[in-house]
């Protein structure tokens, strides 16, 4: 796509025609790495009380594509995580997003050629920086989803003025207020949230503009174990666009799991006994999806062992063991996809049974 270009997206919209027009500010991506969202979130627990200010991208041209769901938060002072475009205006951004835990505001900003193509951008453009106060509640609930990696949105008048935020499986907890858009907003980020990608979207309706992005966690995959199932895992999630990590270390497994978030995903594949104590600190981490490779035997033993650690019925439940939905798989390569398709169907909430036996919407 040329520099430089525009995005524009008309949506139905739910219920009495408030949809999404103009341009949308970029592409349906992965926008920021779990990291990186669940530093985000951090730091607005932490500095909820004091009062925060964040800085959104309320309009651009030029850049090329830019990922969506871009978020600067600071606190008075000007200590500051996140940053927009690549930390091309972060200057800007910075001083605006301090300024804003008091009031809101809006700048405009541009970027030259090399100093955009030094920040890893395609090219220069400009920007309109929208900055504002997230009040105490609004920071918490939003810092809490995005530490734990839960959907989560967050939508504002175009001046800065009202605020809301929506999280959960479904986005069904809310904060906040636009007033009378709300229900029609919340019904919007819903319907984006089927397309599984972080978005950032302007809202229009009669007199209404409304900025809206939306965070979908993107997973990250922890294989434990090697081999070909593993190769073929890690492959299988790079198709899907989650990171992926392979570890063989008792240690290296328990560090990465004590970093989990509720979209994540860990595949055990190897059955030495030492492992189960990834298992166990998973399962009581309460987050992420746990799945174990292994005959019936293998899990039969292995069950044993969690029982005899003090797993109750509720806690063996959450690990996955066969892991892997019954689709007949002979190779790694189709022992990944049925690994991947339980993974999906738990996402969704869906039994993993064939389209053609279902009468629901398929998409959702």
């Amino acid at each position: 796509m040329p520099c430089g270009a525009n995005f524009y997206a008309v949506w139905p919209g739910p219920g009495a025609g408030f949809g999404i027009s103009g341009r949308s500010l970029g592409v349906v991506s992965a926008a920021t790495t779990p990291t990186a969202l669940r530093d985000l979130g951090a730091a607005l627990r932490r500095w909820a009380a004091d009062g925060v200010g964040v800085v959104r991208v309320l309009d651009r041209h030029g850049f090329g594509t830019v990922e969506p769901g871009q978020l600067l938060v600071a606190r008075p002072g000007g200590e500051h995580v996140g940053q927009v475009l690549r930390g091309a205006l972060d200057t800007v951004a910075v001083a605006l997003a301090s300024e804003s835990t008091r009031e809101p505001g809006a700048t405009d900003a541009h970027v030259a050629e090399d100093a955009a193509v030094a920040a890893g951008l395609a090219c220069a453009g400009g920007a309109r920086l929208l900055g504002h106060p997230l009040p105490a509640e609004l920071a918490e609930a939003l810092g809490v989803a995005l530490e734990a990696g839960r959907p989560a949105a967050l939508a504002s008048t175009a001046d800065g003025s009202a605020q809301l935020v929506l999280s959960g499986a479904d986005l069904e907890s809310t904060h906040g207020g636009l007033g009378d858009a709300d229900e029609l907003v919340a019904g919007a980020a819903r319907q984006l949230l089927r397309r599984g990608a972080t978005t950032t979207e302007r809202l229009t309706d009669g007199g209404q503009d409304v900025l809206l992005d939306l965070w979908v966690p993107v997973p990250t995959v922890l294989v434990i174990g090697s081999g070909a199932i593993g190769d073929a895992l890690l492959a299988q999630a790079a198709l899907l666009g989650w990171p992926g990590e392979q570890v063989t270390e008792l240690a290296d497994a328990r560090d990465s799991v004590a970093r989990f978030t509720e979209a994540d995903v860990l595949v055990l594949l190897d059955h030495a006994p030492r492992f189960d104590a990834v298992l166990i600190d998973g399962v009581r981490g309460g987050r992420g999806f746990i799945g174990a490779l292994g005959s019936r035997r293998t899990q039969s033993a292995r069950r044993d062992r969690l029982v005899a650690a003090g797993l109750s019925e509720d806690e063996l439940s959450r690990v996955r063991g066969p892991v892997g939905l019954d689709l007949g798989a002979r190779t790694p390569a189709e022992t990944a996809i049925s690994i991947f398709a339980e993974v999906l169907a738990r996402r969704g909430d869906r039994g993993g049974v064939a389209l053609a036996a279902t009468a629901g919407r398929i998409s959702s």
